[in-house]
């Protein structure tokens, strides 16, 4: 497709992204995924109390962190999902909808992030003039980012969290959009107000973020260093970037070192009881002198090889494109978390980046490997949800990688003197994105049939059937016993039940925690 694509044409093609991105998450989501799992049970209650009472589930009144399960809640998605509540009821539409909604504007905020980025600088090394054809519509811009954000629309990461209600694409959200103010900030200092705002809005939504996000701003520092030299002698851009920095950042730090803050890292941390337990095993095994036992078997060695381990998980082609995990809330057993049709691109993206070697380049690949340490902190990593911070990266890559194969193609001399040469570059694209089709076909063919039923234990199918039940018979029976085979049945009563929150926590016949089989 030879000649320049007119802006207008661009526009319309992204607004058919995001059209048929927000058709595949809204679609069936009060049924699919199959049940609403405790964590969405959770911030629907809690979100359905503060509405109702101002408080919490525990009687708190407008907390900022929330109690829950004892797992200390960031209060991001539960105050964002109060007005959705309001609107449509307590209920599986209610509760996904600003998930669905973050998603969709996720792949917005990746075109524009992708096009401020490149507008300069395309596939550019150093000093040298962009190596790039603006006429071009294959090595351009926009187009670079209209493949980034098609690709967030569709790869499996990106798609499959994006319909359950969960904190971390709400947090994923705030982040792009704090990054790409971040952008606007470097040609406007006012822009620096709106990027605190939002990325102080990250970490207070999902707690990855909360390692991630400061790492990350210090990573834009050193990008662009000569920018924030340059703007920061105004001691107005000064303020802008300190009040709501502070006002977001210096309260996460005091609630990150207080007991409550300790209270969730310690239940996922990778030094855990189990852990002392594989050193005393190792220790046992190997029966070494008293002193080399010590030396080798011990807390920091097993952390670090253990961390190390799992950074370098991150982008092991087994995680990303045969098998996402082994948490299966959160990715398909079958399929990676990315589109295998991709698996050379995203390498020769990789490639590039690394040869290049320019500020852009460093903020993609510092990008990704700073994503992989939050998750790499816990056990079960590589994590598809934990490692959240990584989006788009992968998919940014990954077009970078067909940009990069296709104007190779074109300049090759020989595929010049072709006389349909545009022709088969047009072929190849066909085929290219023809692949994909039959891809995400397959993927979301499995995800709306098979997933949904062979897999639906791992979203504690059955509580609502359960309570449904119960509300409908309770007046045969004496007493109504509710397992703990799924975890906390509790929360799955007070939402299908919508009881009123005052009669909940004010009640002396209920008993918060009871131990059981």
């Amino acid at each position: 497709m030879p000649g320049r694509i007119k802006k207008g044409l661009f526009k319309i093609i992204l607004l058919a992204v995001i059209a048929i991105a927000f058709f595949l998450r809204i679609y069936n989501i009060s049924e699919n995924p199959p049940s609403l799992n405790w964590d969405e049970v959770s911030l629907g209650y809690n979100a359905y109390s503060i509405l109702d009472s101002g408080k919490d589930e525990w009687g708190k009144t407008l907390p900022v962190i929330f109690q829950a399960y004892g797992d200390y809640k960031l209060p991001g998605y539960i105050y964002i999902l109060v007005p959705f509540i309001k609107l449509f009821g307590l209920n599986e539409f209610s509760v996904r909808l600003p998930s669905v909604l973050a998603g969709t504007i996720s792949i917005l905020l990746t075109y524009l992030i992708v096009s401020k980025l490149f507008i300069n600088q395309l596939l550019s090394s150093g000093g040298k003039k962009p190596d790039t054809n603006y006429d071009s519509p294959i090595t351009n811009h926009q187009s670079l980012a209209l493949l980034s954000s098609l690709l967030v629309a569709i790869e499996p990461w990106s798609f499959f969290l994006s319909r359950p209600a969960v904190e971390a694409n709400l947090a994923l959200c705030f982040f792009l959009a704090g990054f790409y103010f971040f952008l606007r900030f470097l040609h406007n200092p006012y822009f620096i107000i709106h990027s605190s705002f939002f990325l102080g809005l990250s970490v207070w939504t999902y707690n990855s973020y909360r390692i991630f996000t400061p790492m990350f701003i210090v990573l834009l520092i050193v990008v662009f260093k000569k920018e924030f030299g340059r703007l920061f002698v105004n001691r107005k851009t000064i303020a802008y970037c300190l009040v709501p920095s502070a006002f977001f950042f210096l309260p996460m730090f005091f609630q990150l070192i207080s007991g409550v803050g300790q209270e969730r890292y310690k239940k996922v941390n990778i030094i855990d009881d189990g852990a002392i337990g594989q050193i005393v095993n190792l220790r046992n095994k190997y029966e070494l002198d008293p002193f080399f036992e010590r030396l080798i078997f011990n807390r920091p060695v097993y952390f670090t090889y253990n961390f190390s381990k799992n950074v370098i998980s991150h982008f092991s082609y087994k995680f990303l494109f045969v098998q996402g995990g082994s948490n299966y809330q959160f990715s398909i057993p079958e399929f990676g978390i990315l589109y295998i049709v991709n698996a050379v691109f995203l390498i020769i993206g990789i490639i590039y980046l690394l040869k290049v070697r320019n500020r852009i380049s460093i903020l993609l690949l510092g990008w990704w490997i700073l994503g992989a340490i939050p998750s790499s902190l816990t056990r079960e990593a590589p994590h598809v949800l934990r490692s959240i911070t990584i989006l788009p990266v992968p998919m940014i890559i990954t077009s970078i990688g067909v940009v990069v194969v296709f104007k190779y193609l074109l300049d090759l001399p020989f595929v010049s003197r072709i006389p349909y040469h545009i022709s088969l570059t047009r072929f190849l694209i066909i085929i290219y994105f023809l692949g994909l089709v039959i891809s995400v076909c397959l993927y979301v063919t499995n995800y709306f049939t098979k997933y949904r039923s062979v897999y639906s234990w791992s979203w504690q199918y059955g509580y609502k059937e359960a309570v449904e039940y119960a509300k409908s018979n309770y007046q045969k029976f004496d007493k109504i016993i509710f397992t703990k085979k799924y975890g906390e049945p509790h929360e799955f009563v007070l939402f299908y039940t919508r009881l009123y929150p005052v009669n909940y926590f004010d009640s002396n016949n209920l008993i918060r925690y009871r131990q059981s089989d």
